[in-house]
């Protein structure tokens, strides 16, 4: 498994934010049986920046927490069967790993709504890595249905890494 995190937000964090990352994308990807070693890129920044990328990408003029890009299309989540029909497009050619996607994370927000939710900076910043992992595995929470799926998956991987609330 390959990972890239790029900073471009001013705050910093306690943790060591690729470690992290390697943690909950390895988690994530075991608890969907991916048969592939992945590549997963991340980007933290902060209100501005993540405003500017909601905007541009997404025509939505305000900040978020997390924004989730797939580099795959699934017709049905965490399914990678079909993935290598799509080989030109998902794998890398160099290293040969599939290409998950871009995960592009709020600093900020990262900061707030760990002190909101009264929990530790890391437990929010892995939450919201989960959840966008589970994004980028083709879960959606549009409907009350799949927002269910994915919130029980989310606080499944957390639990199996020991990242509680309580932390």
């Amino acid at each position: 498994m390959t990972s890239y995190v790029e900073h471009e937000a001013m705050q910093t964090f306690s943790f060591d934010e690729k470690e992290l990352l390697d943690l909950v994308v390895e988690a994530v990807l075991d608890s969907e049986n991916c048969p592939y070693e992945a590549t997963v890129n991340l980007l933290v920044t902060d209100d501005e920046g993540i405003l500017a990328y909601n905007k541009n990408y997404r025509g939505i003029d305000s900040e978020t927490d997390v924004l989730s890009f797939p580099n795959l299309e699934f017709e049905t989540p965490g399914d990678f069967s079909g993935v290598e029909e799509q080989e030109a497009d998902c794998f890398d050619p160099d290293s040969g790993e599939l290409v998950l996607g871009d995960i592009i994370l709020n600093a900020v927000r990262v900061k707030t709504q760990a002190a909101a939710y009264g929990h530790s900076e890391r437990r929010e910043f892995a939450f919201l890595l989960a959840h966008s992992l589970y994004h980028l595995c083709g879960y959606d929470h549009m409907e009350p249905e799949e927002a269910a799926v994915m919130e029980k998956k989310q606080e499944a991987v957390l639990q199996t890494l020991s990242i509680t609330r309580e932390e």
